[in-house]
């Protein structure tokens, strides 16, 4: 018996149910989207298989002659292309899933025993594949959530059993792809505070390569879980073959890419094992985070332009909505204010022309007050000498001056200097036996605890409750975990999967309650910048460096994964180049301001006035248009960003000199991407510093073939750094 399904009709919900007979040969399962496919195969022994990944096929039928045409030797296995793999059977590579049953046996053997296929809505598709142990009561259930028109698939599965005794499960991927031979490129991330999202490409070689993190907390401090494989050579922005790939998960996280003796290539991505043996009690369920994954053809820009359509329409929170510009305090006064110089910055927030003012770290604690990071972190109570009238009092000000109000908190950390710690030290992540150590001065509250998870709710909910007119929260998470130990837990091993499922049950309960307001994710920068939280939070921090040279380098890693909506760029005083500058470069998303208003000179005033008023007509297409990276500053001397609405008919250019040398500048035409080829277009620069005038004729007019084609110089140079255009369709 053969059964296929297809991507189901876009005008009907359905559930297709599929149940093994006795007497089948085979089950072909494909999983397409609009460009691409992903076969399983059920044996004649109910072995799943994963024969197919890549380009979708125009007959469905074809699948079934795919293996046929690979001569690489013999499986000496008959599981060396499992969908899911086990260990202690037969297996001889490094397995998706490791466990111990009641029993004391190491041993599992996953077969085949039905499949189910429903309809989300009219573009998402969720297949359910049910797997079984014959000798164990153990079954695991993947789960294969397609989006069609996006070509984005999330992966994941659940893990149950009704053994008598416990199971202990040593290993819990949550989704296992195996590629077919040829040769593979890596493109990964490292860094370090400041040093966010540094990329680094190599051919994988035979073995396995790891990316992973065991910091428990602020995971992707040196290793972000995001990566690339380009398949067959390295993947340019509009040719190649290249997989994207991230975990969903804000915790410890483990991809391993393992290249075998006949070149095929396994990506094993999960939460990481590591400290995390997991005992599993007969009945409850386990559910893995989601792997997200998205394979183009034709480069890197069209896998980048898939994952920013479906995080708006599908996981970042209000991706289609609105964001507010803002001026936050925090460079202007650090832990240095009080209700005057707030006052004073709240009428230069209206001055300034911005949404929103930000009050950032430093305004609560008595006993052990907060006017540095090393005291009174956890004690959420205004600070009665610097805010003697509260938060309150700020809010009623700000909505006087026209603006809104929105404040810092870091309500997972403690200071070891305050009252929380004082009267809860159980509630922190520590060893009793060993000495504490501190990550800028603090520890990490334990959100295993129920009791830790509601105090940290508290923190939100009574900030609201108090301060209904609130309007913005920025949730900072600057500590990783040592010492990790929890006097809530019984079992320690549970501690690094039981913190991160009490910080998302935190953030459901907030959602539930506020499901609208804009909250930033940031991390002492980007160390959590993943879409587990981003489901939660309408915008991310990329770095606490904000020097504009860098965040152009930043920023344009950050938008091969994320879309512009999402990330939150602010106008310093770090860097040497002019406000020209660094403003165009934070308009490349979500706009803020982090100066001091009052010492801006009159003409630097009236440009960010004027540039604020720029960006919000330009922002819905930098928000919600298609990105296309045009020049790449890693190899050019220019740095390039087109953003194009859906009708191809209006956009714009960021154009940035990021090479400091003699002469440098756009010597030759950058040719653009995402146009119409048979419309005409206009050029003209904005966001022009007050005072000077531009050398592009905005009269002329060119057509999309043309732009594409040859290209159009936007005068980069020494004297023309930062160049903003806006490209219009002339009808």
């Amino acid at each position: 018996m053969t059964t296929y399904f297809h991507h189901l009709s876009r005008c009907c919900a359905a559930v297709l149910l599929f149940t093994v007979q006795a007497n089948a040969q085979q089950i072909n399962i494909p999983i397409e989207t609009n460009h691409n496919a992903l076969v399983l195969q059920a044996d004649a022994k109910m072995n799943l298989h994963s024969i197919y990944f890549g380009k979708k096929l125009a007959n469905a039928s074809d699948y079934e002659q795919v293996g046929g045409v690979y001569k690489q030797g013999d499986d000496y296995t008959g599981m060396q292309d499992a969908a899911y793999s086990a260990s202690g059977s037969r297996n001889l590579f490094e397995p998706a899933i490791s466990v111990t049953h009641a029993d004391g046996n190491n041993s599992l053997d996953l077969r085949y025993v039905k499949h189910e296929v429903s309809k989300v809505d009219d573009n998402v598709s969720l297949l359910k594949v049910t797997l079984k142990d014959p000798v164990y009561a153990i079954e695991v259930t993947l789960f294969y959530k397609s989006f069609y028109k996006e070509d984005v698939m999330e992966q994941w599965c659940s893990i149950r059993h009704t053994e008598k005794g416990n199971v202990t499960l040593h290993k819990f991927a949550s989704a296992n792809l195996f590629i077919k031979g040829g040769s593979f490129w890596l493109n990964q991330y490292h860094g370090d505070w400041a040093k966010e999202m540094q990329p680094e490409e190599s051919r994988l070689t035979h073995g396995i390569k790891t990316l992973d993190t065991k910091l428990g907390t602020r995971a992707n401090l040196f290793q972000p879980s995001v990566f690339m494989v380009s398949m067959d050579r390295p993947a340019t922005e509009n040719e190649g073959t290249v997989l994207y790939g991230a975990l969903e998960y804000s915790g410890n996280f483990r991809t391993d890419l393992e290249l075998d003796h006949q070149d095929n290539l396994r990506i094993t991505s999960g939460i990481n094992n590591y400290a995390s043996t997991y005992t599993l009690k007969s009945g409850e369920l386990f559910t893995t985070p989601a792997f997200l994954y998205t394979l183009s053809s034709n480069g890197k820009g069209v896998a980048s332009r898939n994952l920013h359509n479906w995080a708006r329409n599908y996981k970042l929170l209000d991706g289609k909505g609105n964001r507010l510009t803002l001026l936050n305090n925090w460079e202007a006064t650090y832990f240095d204010f009080d209700e005057n110089k707030l006052s004073a910055l709240l009428k230069d927030t209206k001055k300034l022309g911005v949404d929103m003012f930000l009050l950032d770290d430093g305004w609560f604690a008595n006993k052990y007050p907060r006017n540095g990071d090393v005291a009174g972190l956890g004690d959420w109570e205004e600070n009665k000498k610097k805010l003697p009238n509260g938060i309150a009092a700020l809010v009623k000000e700000a909505s006087s001056n026209g603006v809104k109000f929105g404040i810092w908190i870091e309500p997972e950390m403690v200071n070891p200097k305050s009252e929380l710690y004082e009267k809860h030290p159980e509630w922190v992540v520590r060893e009793p036996k060993r000495e504490e150590h501190y990550f800028r001065n603090q520890l990490v509250l334990d959100l295993a605890n129920p009791a830790v998870q509601d105090f940290v709710y508290g923190v939100v909910d009574d900030l609201f409750t108090k301060n209904p007119a609130l309007a913005y929260i920025k949730w900072d998470c600057n500590a990783v975990i040592y010492n990790a130990h929890s006097a809530y837990l019984k079992n320690q091993s549970h501690f690094y999967i039981d913190y991160m499922r009490g910080l998302y049950k935190v953030l459901e309960r907030i959602r539930a309650k506020y499901p609208k307001v804009p909250m930033m994710l940031c991390s002492g920068g980007g160390g959590r910048v993943d879409y587990g939280a981003l489901q939660y939070f309408t915008e991310f921090w990329p770095s606490d460096n904000t020097d504009p040279l860098e965040r152009i380098f930043l920023q344009w890693e950050y938008s091969y994964f994320y879309p512009a909506i999402s990330s939150s760029n602010h106008v310093t005083d770090w860097g040497k180049q002019p406000i020209k500058f660094r403003t165009d470069v934070a308009m490349m998303g979500k706009l803020g301001f982090d100066i001091v208003v009052s010492h801006l000179a009159e003409k630097d005033l009236k440009f960010c006035q004027d540039a604020i008023q720029v960006y919000n007509g330009l922002k819905t297409i930098v928000w919600q248009g298609d990105q296309y990276r045009l020049s790449n500053p890693r190899s050019s001397d220019v740095a390039s960003m087109l953003y194009m609405n859906a009708e191809k008919s209006s956009g714009v250019i960021f154009n940035y000199l990021v090479n400091n040398r003699y002469g440098t500048g756009s010597k030759l035409p950058i040719r653009m991407n995402g146009l119409d080829a048979g419309k005409k277009y206009r050029i003209t620069e904005i966001n022009l510093y007050p005072g000077t005038s531009s050398t592009i004729d905005g009269n002329k007019t060119y057509s999309g073939d043309f732009l594409m084609q040859v290209g159009f110089n936007p005068d980069v140079n020494s004297g023309r750094a930062s160049v903003l255009l806006k490209i219009e369709e002339v009808k």
